[in-house]
C-alpha cells in the first residue's frame, strides 16, 4: 500500500544467497504483460524499453532489492513483477521472480454534517440532514448514522451517493437522514465513513440538538 503521491516500495524479495554481483545480473520490474518499469542491465540502468509514464520515475536500491516508484498514481495500481536473470556461460537464465500488488491509498475529508432545512425545527416535523466526504481512494465500504439520547445509541444506514472523479479518480460520498424531530430529550447525532482495506473509520463532529 501506498498514500497517493508519495513513493510505493516494491520489494523483489530476492536473498541473494550466492553473494552473485550485480554485473552479473539483469534486474527488471514489468507492470502486466508488456509495460516495462524499470531495468538494471548488468550493474547499469537501462531506459530504452522503459514505458514513457515510468521514465525518471523509478530508482532500484540494490542492496535492499527494492524499487521506488516516485509520485505514485491510482493509475499505478496493479500487479507488479520482479525478474532476476544471472549471465551463466553468456546466456540469461532466469534465478528469481517475484510479484507483488500495489494498492493507492487517498485520505477521504473529516465527514461533516449540513441541515438540509430552512427555518424553525417542531416537533412533529422531520428532520433533514446530509453527511459528506471527499477526496478519498479506494471507493467506502459505508456510511451510517449513530443516534444517540439518554444512553441508547441507534444506528441507521440512511441512503447513500458514491461519486468518482473522472479525472483525479478520487471518490466523493454522501449520505442523507430523515428522522422524527427528536422531542423532549437532548440528541447527539454523528456520522461514521467505514474505509476498505483495513482502514478504519471516520467520524464526522457530533451535531446535538
Amino acid at each position: 500500500k501506498s498514500f497517493l503521491n508519495h513513493t510505493a516500495y516494491l520489494s523483489c524479495y530476492f536473498p541473494n544467497s550466492q553473494n552473485t554481483d550485480i554485473k552479473d545480473l539483469r534486474v527488471f520490474w514489468q507492470k502486466g504483460a508488456v509495460e516495462v518499469v524499470h531495468e538494471v542491465y548488468y550493474g547499469q540502468e537501462k531506459h530504452e524499453n522503459l514505458s514513457p509514464k515510468y521514465i525518471n520515475r523509478t530508482k532500484m536500491d540494490m542492496d535492499k532489492w527494492t524499487l521506488q516508484l516516485l509520485n505514485a498514481g491510482i493509475v499505478d495500481e496493479g500487479q507488479y513483477k520482479c525478474i532476476i536473470q544471472h549471465r551463466d556461460k553468456g546466456l540469461p537464465k532466469v534465478i528469481h521472480t517475484s510479484e507483488c500488488l500495489l494498492n493507492i491509498i487517498a485520505n477521504y475529508s473529516q465527514p461533516e454534517i449540513a441541515w438540509l432545512h430552512i427555518g424553525e425545527l417542531k416537533s412533529n416535523e422531520h428532520l433533514n440532514l446530509s453527511c459528506s466526504s471527499s477526496g478519498g481512494y479506494p471507493e467506502p465500504k459505508q456510511m451510517t448514522w449513530l443516534i444517540s439520547h439518554q444512553n441508547i445509541t441507534q444506528m441507521s444506514m440512511g441512503h447513500m451517493d458514491i461519486s468518482q472523479d473522472p479525472v483525479t479518480k478520487l471518490y466523493n460520498v454522501t449520505s442523507t437522514l430523515n428522522i422524527p424531530v427528536p422531542t423532549n430529550t437532548p440528541t447527539n447525532i454523528s456520522c461514521l465513513l467505514h474505509l476498505r482495506e483495513q482502514l478504519g473509520s471516520l467520524v464526522s463532529v457530533p451535531l446535538s440538538i
